[in-house]
């Protein structure tokens, strides 16, 4: 009885004339003749030069370092970034003419701590004839900022505890502490107590770790710039052998630990590419260089330094051209992109659209997961159902107050599949979470998301590696997130429409997969109040949505304030109807 109404609505919708997007093609073309310029189809002029070589190369070069700000494998990576883009044609900006439009600059600044980098490491149980970890074959068995041992090892007994209350009442002076838990609940107690040290085991159930049994997930230590503690982090294989021997008695690791610390600066990259039209507003592509992995993050790191250097050739060869500017930034996690931001306020008040590529190069069927576009907060982010879902990272239930009506959302969403059923390639989404470089974006008002993979079982670990690598998937996340870019900075009156058909469309769908999925909570227990209000929700989200468009178009044309209007009618007309059809 109740899907009789949902279906009846449905033909309702039709009969009133609210139609779905292919009815408006003849509408869109009436407009668009009114606009200076045709649609580009940017997929012709992108995926003929877009082939993930030099994305899986780069991937290759950086993923050989173990990168944090300010060390050896992070600066090269700046330094190889730098060489690729003057090559494409981009000119140092200290050096660059008024008419250079494709520029680069390597930003510089003090450190307050000491950059880090391993050297090498080894942990052996007193007695046995191997060791228990090889830094050869676990390179992240070291805990960042882990000072030395002396040259010829660190000999000591191994106190096991199973809480942080156990600290209180066992002696750990000179000896070195062992717990199944993360080490910040008890470093600074351990410090205090005279512990030398700090052996951890906390991989996470979604990296399968009794099937990955080598794997470490990488873990750090305060920095640590006076201090003397270290840390080591063990694979599944290496605990269960530890607790083995810890059943048996008393028992000695011998640890050998060599790393540097030193000064060093922070370096940042960052190109513009300058709009010929509307120069102040941007795009802002974002890819973070520190974490020791392939997938995490060398795959953005190459990947968006392909979209650069396509992007040049696009231009030198007159394919396109770029009416606002668009930006790459590679940096450090968050810190460069939310100083980037808040910096320099005249620039952040034209950054129009943030994008972060992060974990985008998985060959998914050696990683798991698949690829996915986190959206900006929306209300799946509230009420997570039906074909929502959130990954394994998780993410708190947001408020209404959180909401971040954009286009941007569906655009990119579109875009993507488009890609995907070109290439027979998997595309999902998943609700808000953060974490990752678009987050300064969202704070900052400025609407921005995430491409990314999860879940990946060998995420954060040690075997993340180029093995684990697809330039093919690489491939077409820069193609798809590159034809996104050049749509955003060549948007006007025709890109205007086409969203505000394609929100119409997203929006028509929505509602009703929210009023069936209404139905069945109501017959679970719900109250028509509760599914009345996500139904609301997401109506006043696509609204303001369409609203949003209004940043895109620039001739003041009628016949786009007219198409928004309409179509938020014929959203609250279609919201209203489902709503009264859950009585």
């Amino acid at each position: 009885m109740e899907m009789g109404r949902i279906n009846s609505v449905k033909k309702i919708i039709i009969r009133q004339g609210i139609v779905p997007a292919l009815f408006c093609l003849s509408f869109l073309t009436a407009c668009s003749q009114q606009t200076e310029e045709q649609p580009v189809d940017y997929f012709e002029i992108v995926r003929p030069e877009f082939t993930g070589q030099l994305a899986y190369e780069t991937t290759d070069f950086v993923e050989d370092y173990w990168r944090v700000v300010g060390n050896t494998g992070f600066n090269k990576t700046i330094h190889l970034i730098a060489d690729s883009l003057q090559a494409a044609g981009y000119v140092l900006e200290a050096n660059a003419k008024q008419s250079d439009r494709f520029t680069y600059r390597i930003e510089k600044r003090a450190m307050t701590h000491h950059t880090w980098e391993p050297i090498s490491a080894a942990l052996q149980i007193v007695g046995t004839k191997n060791p228990l970890l090889l830094s050869e074959t676990n390179r992240n068995m070291t805990y960042l900022n882990s000072v030395s041992t002396p040259k010829n090892g660190l000999k000591a007994e191994v106190v096991w505890i199973k809480s942080v209350d156990e600290l209180e009442s066992v002696s750990v002076k000179d000896k070195v502490l062992f717990a199944e838990m993360n080490v910040r609940k008890l470093y600074k107690l351990a410090v205090e107590k005279g512990a030398v040290g700090i052996l951890t085991y906390d991989n996470p159930a979604y990296l399968q770790p009794e099937k990955n049994t080598t794997s470490i997930q990488f873990r750090s230590l305060p920095s640590q710039d006076e201090g003397n503690f270290w840390g080591i982090a063990l694979s599944y294989e290496a605990k269960e052998k530890l607790i083995a021997k810890l059943y048996k008695g008393t028992t000695e690791v011998l640890v050998n630990i060599q790393t540097k610390r030193y000064p060093s600066e922070e370096l940042t990259i960052v190109a513009d590419i300058k709009g010929s039209k509307f120069p102040d507003e941007r795009l802002v592509y974002s890819a973070h260089i520190q974490e020791p992995g392939a997938n995490d993050n060398a795959t953005g790191v190459g990947t968006q330094l392909e979209m650069a250097t396509t992007a040049a050739k696009l231009f030198a060869e007159n394919k396109t051209d770029f009416k606002r500017t668009m930006t790459f930034l590679w940096g450090d996690e968050i810190i460069s992109t939310r100083r980037y931001i808040q910096e320099n306020t005249t620039r952040a008040k034209g950054i129009k659209w943030g994008i972060s590529l992060d974990m985008v190069g998985e060959n998914t069927a050696v990683t798991g997961g698949t690829f996915l576009i986190e959206k900006m907060p929306d209300p799946s982010a509230i009420w997570t159902r039906g074909k929502d879902k959130h990954s394994e990272w998780g993410g708190a239930v947001l408020k209404l107050k959180d909401m971040k009506p954009h286009y941007l959302n569906d655009f990119i969403i579109s875009t993507f599949k488009q890609q995907g059923k070109y290439a027979n390639w998997v595309v999902e989404t998943n609700p808000f979470e953060g974490g990752s470089d678009h987050t300064p974006f969202l704070q900052a008002n400025i609407p921005g998301l995430l491409l990314w993979h999860f879940t990946d079982q060998f995420y954060h670990t040690d075997n993340d590696r180029i093995d684990k690598v697809s330039q093919e998937t690489m491939k077409n996340v820069g193609t798809a997130a590159l034809v996104s870019g050049l749509e955003l900075v060549n948007a006007s009156d025709s890109f205007a429409l086409a969203q505000i058909e394609n929100i119409k469309k997203r929006a028509k769908t929505r509602l009703e997969d929210e009023a069936e999925l209404s139905l069945s909570a109501l017959k679970k227990g719900s109250t028509i109040n509760e599914e009345k209000q996500i139904i609301t929700a997401w109506e006043e989200w696509y609204l303001a949505a369409l609203t949003s468009i209004n940043d895109i178009y620039t001739h003041g044309n009628s016949n786009i304030k007219t198409a928004i209007s309409k179509a938020k009618k014929e959203i609250q007309f279609i919201s209203k109807e489902l709503k009264a059809s859950l009585q």
